[in-house]
C-alpha cells in the first residue's frame, strides 16, 4: 500500500509515513540496515513461505514460534525492514516506525499498559515531527530505540 502511495507523498511539501510495528523479531534476521534490501526482506518472506508448507513453524531452529502468529510477527517485521529501505530512498521523506507497546483491545483481552488513545498519539506525534526530524529510525512510543 506504501508504495501505492509513493507518487502521492513526492508531491507533498512534507511528506510523512509512520508504520506501526512490533518490536521483538525484527531487530533480529531484518536488523542488519548496512544490508537491508527489499531482496533481503523477500528471502526471509520466501523462507518462512517455504518452511510454512514443510510444516516448521514451530520449529524454533527458524525462529518462527513467537507468542503471537507467526505470520503476524513476520508481516511486522517486514514492514520494519520496508520503513527503512524506504526511508533510504526518498531521503526528503520522513519515514519512521513506532512500537505502540502492550496496547489494551480485544486481542491482548484488555490487559496491555496503554489505552488506545495512548497508543495512537505515538504515531501523531510522529507524522507531526518538524521538517529536517529523524527518519528511518524506530520508536518506542516515543523514545528513539535501535531496531
Amino acid at each position: 500500500m506504501t508504495q501505492t502511495f509513493l507518487p502521492l507523498l513526492q508531491l507533498s511539501d512534507s511528506p510523512r509515513i509512520v508504520n506501526n510495528v512490533k518490536n521483538e523479531w525484527a531487530r533480529g534476521v531484518l536488523g542488519d540496515a548496512e544490508h537491508l534490501s527489499e531482496e533481503r526482506v523477500e528471502q526471509v518472506l520466501n523462507r518462512f513461505l517455504k518452511d510454512f508448507k514443510d510444516g516448521l513453524l514451530d520449529n524454533k531452529k527458524h525462529r518462527w514460534t513467537a507468542a503471537y502468529s507467526p505470520c503476524y510477527v513476520l508481516s511486522k517485521a517486514s514492514l520494519s525492514a520496508y520503513t527503512r529501505i524506504i526511508a533510504k530512498r526518498y531521503p526528503s521523506f520522513c519515514v519512521n516506525c513506532v512500537c505502540p507497546g502492550y496496547v489494551k483491545t480485544q486481542g491482548t483481552f484488555n490487559l496491555g499498559n496503554y489505552t488506545p488513545e495512548e497508543a495512537a498519539g505515538a504515531a501523531v506525534r510522529l507524522a507531526l515531527l518538524p521538517d529536517g526530524g529523524p527518519s528511518g529510525r524506530y520508536f518506542s512510543m516515543m523514545e528513539e530505540a535501535s531496531f
